[in-house]
């Protein structure tokens, strides 16, 4: 990371410090997932968090992103979709906004279904969150137009009464667990250990997760 994002860091976690994950910084941005060969949007990441292919089409991220998380994805496969997902988005208003629509629609069909997705309120919780992390480092100059971006797309959405939902659905996932630990450290530090513990004891059943409980050691 460089200094300038370090220092944003400082400011931006220090309230953070008691109950935050092991590893420092926004925790649903700038620590990726180790996801294997599983497929998701294109990517570098060799010099930065928040470095993307750049020669991927951002027209094409909602679609793209829509057909990467099927039933069938692993949460942490999802989680790192996700948070490449936010990155993209946060540089085009007309695109955050989408994303995050299609994915409210999303959920809101399931719940009209009467057979509500654990998965798709995980996928609003954690593009919500990714964004609020945004909004956390608008103070400073280079993430300024990032994080009106972010703030603007998420509204009063609240990431973690939807990965509380999500929880609800499928509580003995500790995947989703894992996922809601993340995001309970950025709004609702009380509700992090309990959801850490969680993932921590179920992560020898899930090889995924097993790779990345460190973000929560």
């Amino acid at each position: 990371m460089n200094r300038s994002f370090r220092t944003t860091l400082m400011t931006a976690v220090a309230a953070v410090a008691i109950a935050a994950p092991a590893l420092a910084g926004p925790p649903l941005l700038c620590h990726p997932y180790q996801i294997g060969a599983a497929k998701s949007l294109p990517w570098v990441g060799e010099k930065s968090w928040f470095e993307g292919s750049p020669d991927y089409k951002l027209q094409n991220l909602v679609a793209d992103t829509e057909a990467l998380l099927t039933p069938s994805t692993p949460v942490i496969v999802r989680m790192e979709t996700l948070r490449r997902a936010a990155i993209y988005a946060s540089t085009d208003p007309v695109v955050a906004n989408a994303l995050l629509k299609r994915f409210v629609n999303r959920a809101e069909a399931s719940e009209k279904s009467g057979r509500p997705d654990a998965l798709a309120y995980l996928d609003i919780a954690y593009l919500a969150g990714a964004f609020n992390e945004f909004t956390m480092l608008a103070g400073e100059r280079e993430w300024a137009s990032r994080g009106g971006v972010a703030r603007q797309a998420k509204g009063s959405l609240d990431s973690y009464a939807l990965i509380s939902k999500s929880v609800s659905l499928r509580p003995s996932d500790p995947a989703i667990q894992f996922a809601a630990a993340l995001i309970a450290s950025d709004e609702n530090r009380g509700q992090y250990e309990g959801h850490a513990a969680k993932a921590r004891a179920g992560a020898d059943a899930d090889t995924l997760l097993a790779r990345n409980i460190v973000h929560v050691q």
